[in-house]
C-alpha cells in the first residue's frame, strides 16, 4: 500500500510540475498580449495571424496530443464562419452572441462526426475528415441562403461590447481575435496539463495499451475532437465577423492544408507551435509574395522540404548538423 501511495504521490507531483507556467511561457504570453499596442498599420495582417494561430491550436489538440490526423479540419472552420455570418445577417449582429452560436454549431458537428472519425485506420480517418469537409463545401456552394460561389454578402456586425466598431484599420478586429487566441491558449493548456490530457498522450502513443489499462479511448477521443471543432469554429467565426464576409474559401481543402502546414512548421504536441507556425507562414507568405509574386510558392515549398528533411531542431541549431541522426 505504501508503494502505491508513493507512486501516486510521484504522479501527482509530476502533473503539478507540468501544469506550472514556465518563465519563457509567461514571456511569450505577455508579448502576445501586448502586441496590440505595436502592430500599427499591420493590424489586419496580425488579425489574420491570430485567427490562423487559433485554428492551428485547435488542430494540434487532436493531431499533436491525440494522434488523430485530419485533412478536413476546415469543415469546422467554415461552419463557424457561415453560422456567425448567417446569425449576424438574419438574427442579431452582436458579435459575442454570434460567436457563441457558431462555437455551439461547430462543436455539434464535431461531436456527430467524431463517431465516424473514431472508426477505422488512420487512412480511413483521413478520407472521412476530407469527405465531411467536401460535403459541407458542396452544400454551401449549392444552397441559396449561403450565397453559393459568390459567398454570403451584406453581413453587418455590430459594435463589440456595444462600443467598439470593427473599422477598416483592423485594430478592433485584432483585439477581438487576440483575446480569443489567448483564451484558447489558456483553455488548451489547462486541458493538456490535466490527467485527461495525459490520457490523450497515452492513447496517441499506444491505443491498445491505453484501452487495456481501462481508458475509454473512444469517449476521450470524441471529447477532444468536439473541443477541437469548437475552437476551430471560433476561429472561423472570428474571420467572418472581422471581415463581414463568409465564403467557400473557409471550407476549401487549401484551408485544411494551410493549417496543417502551420502545425508542421511550428511543431506538433506543443501549443505554442501553432502560434509560432502561424506567424512564420503568414510572414513568409507576405514577404515572399512581395519579393517574387509568381514563384513564392516554390520558395515556401523548398523551405518545407528542408524543414522535413533536416529536422526542426537541426535546422534552427546549425551547430548540431555534424551529429548523426
Amino acid at each position: 500500500m505504501s508503494a502505491t501511495h508513493a507512486d501516486l504521490g510521484t504522479t501527482l507531483a509530476s502533473l503539478n510540475a507540468t501544469s506550472r507556467w514556465k518563465p519563457w511561457e509567461l514571456v511569450l504570453l505577455a508579448a502576445l498580449s501586448v502586441s496590440w499596442f505595436f502592430v500599427g498599420e499591420h493590424a489586419l495582417l496580425a488579425n489574420e495571424i491570430a485567427i490562423l494561430a487559433l485554428f492551428a491550436l485547435s488542430l494540434d489538440l487532436i493531431l499533436g496530443y491525440a494522434g488523430v490526423i485530419s485533412l478536413g479540419h476546415a469543415a469546422f472552420f467554415g461552419t463557424g464562419a457561415y453560422v456567425a455570418a448567417l446569425f449576424a445577417k438574419h438574427v442579431m449582429p452582436d458579435p459575442l452572441v454570434g460567436l457563441g452560436v457558431a462555437i455551439a454549431a461547430a462543436a455539434l458537428l464535431g461531436a456527430v462526426s467524431s463517431v465516424l472519425v473514431m472508426r477505422g485506420s488512420d487512412l480511413a480517418r483521413l478520407m472521412i475528415t476530407l469527405g465531411v469537409a467536401a460535403i459541407l463545401f458542396e452544400l454551401a456552394n449549392k444552397l441559396e441562403f449561403t450565397g453559393g460561389a459568390d459567398g454570403l454578402q451584406g453581413v453587418t456586425i455590430g459594435p463589440l461590447l456595444g462600443r467598439f466598431e470593427f473599422d477598416l484599420y483592423g485594430r478592433t478586429a485584432y483585439a477581438y481575435s487576440l483575446v480569443l487566441l489567448v483564451v484558447g491558449l489558456l483553455v488548451a493548456r489547462r486541458i493538456v496539463a490535466s490527467p485527461f490530457g495525459w490520457s490523450l498522450r497515452a492513447i496517441r502513443d499506444n491505443r491498445l495499451r491505453a484501452a487495456a489499462i481501462g481508458l475509454n479511448v473512444d469517449l476521450r477521443l470524441g471529447v477532444i475532437y468536439t473541443i477541437s471543432a469548437a475552437m476551430a469554429g471560433a476561429a472561423g467565426a472570428a474571420l467572418a465577423q472581422t471581415t463581414g464576409f463568409a465564403s467557400l474559401d473557409g471550407l476549401d481543402f487549401h484551408r485544411s492544408a494551410d493549417v496543417l502546414l502551420v502545425v508542421v512548421i511550428g511543431g506538433t504536441g506543443w501549443l505554442w507551435g501553432g502560434v509560432l507556425g502561424a506567424i512564420a507562414l503568414k510572414l513568409m507568405h507576405d514577404l515572399l509574395s512581395a519579393w517574387t509574386p509568381q514563384y513564392w510558392t516554390f520558395w515556401l515549398g523548398l523551405f518545407l522540404v528542408v524543414l522535413v528533411m533536416v529536422g526542426r531542431d537541426r535546422l534552427f541549431k546549425p551547430w548540431t548538423w555534424w551529429k548523426k541522426s
